[in-house]
């Protein structure tokens, strides 16, 4: 790594250090010839699969756009911003879990709904009413109706503990 102070071609690792969330060292070097210190990052540089738009058109995928629908959509609500990031970041994994080149903005837009189910159910309402395009009252009601005959997120843990807990080898 070259120095940014000096220019010099080689530094020497001092420390290394994992990141809070697990995703990245970060490593702490020293010029050998001006003795400046500073800090790299590393993390894993993966390729997030291409969006296709409604109108067939291919984009990368952006986690800002991403980020900017949930906090429109959050916003005025008391959701802290360290939990809609992690959300953000949770459905970035959750798109790269899929395995394939492109996704579509249908099964973006679901996983954020995902999300949102669990943490807010004013801002899912908010994100549903402009990723499903709702064009009348009529819409509202019955997403909101929907949305209260899906079990909450405490019952759909208690579910998959039971799951968890069946022995399915037998």
């Amino acid at each position: 790594m070259r120095c940014p102070y000096c220019g010099a071609p080689d530094t020497k690792v001092i420390d290394s250090r994992l990141s809070p969330e697990g995703d990245q060292v970060r490593r702490r070097r020293r010029c050998g010839i001006c003795c400046e210190r500073f800090n790299t990052y590393e993390s894993i540089a993966l390729e997030m699969p291409r969006v296709v738009k409604r109108d067939g058109t291919r984009v990368p995928f952006d986690q800002q756009k991403l980020l900017a629908g949930i906090l429109r959509a959050s916003e005025k609500r008391l959701i802290s911003a360290d939990v809609i990031e992690a959300m953000v970041a949770r459905i970035g994994r959750r798109l790269l879990a899929l395995g394939t080149n492109e996704i579509t903005t249908r099964e973006v837009g679901e996983c954020a709904l995902d999300e949102l189910r669990d943490i807010d159910p004013v801002a899912y309402v908010r994100f549903a009413s402009v990723y499903r395009k709702f064009d009348d009252i009529m819409a509202f009601k019955e997403e909101i109706e929907r949305l209260q005959h899906l079990p909450s997120p405490e019952a759909r843990q208690a579910q998959l503990d039971l799951f968890v807990g069946l022995d399915l080898c037998n």
